[in-house]
């Protein structure tokens, strides 16, 4: 069963993310990381919160789309693994006209009330 801090932190997580990407801002995301966290994502893995900081470059706002994402509900797969998949709709800033969407699978690994774990994944 889910514990309620757990999915409090991963709210908080995704809220954190959801707004680095339209503003660039990811000390919120920082302040929830492990310090050894294994951040993991189609292009590359990043080991400790250190790499994290210094390598995690591309998340920031679009000059071309706007952001609109969809998520579904938190699952619990066990030992603090919650997993959720997020729909992105990128929409062209100047006219709002659609642009492209996909679907993301999200899975975090909470240890001791921080982020130990993330690994994203394209899957639609």
């Amino acid at each position: 069963m889910m514990a309620p801090a757990d999915l409090e932190l991963a709210n908080r997580f995704r809220a954190a993310l959801e707004t680095a990407v339209r503003t660039g801002d990811l000390e919120p995301v920082y302040a929830l990381l492990a310090a050894d966290v294994e951040w993991v994502t189609p292009q590359r893995t990043l080991h400790g919160s250190d790499e994290v900081r210094e390598q995690l470059n591309w998340i920031s706002p679009s000059e071309t789309f706007d952001f609109e994402f969809s998520e579904g509900e938190w699952d619990d797969y066990g030992d603090g693994r919650l997993v959720v998949d997020v729909r992105e709709v990128y929409r062209l800033k100047e006219t709002g006209a659609f642009g492209y969407a996909r679907v993301r699978r999200v899975e975090l690994t909470i240890r001791d009330g921080e982020i130990s774990r993330y690994e994203m994944r394209i899957v639609g």
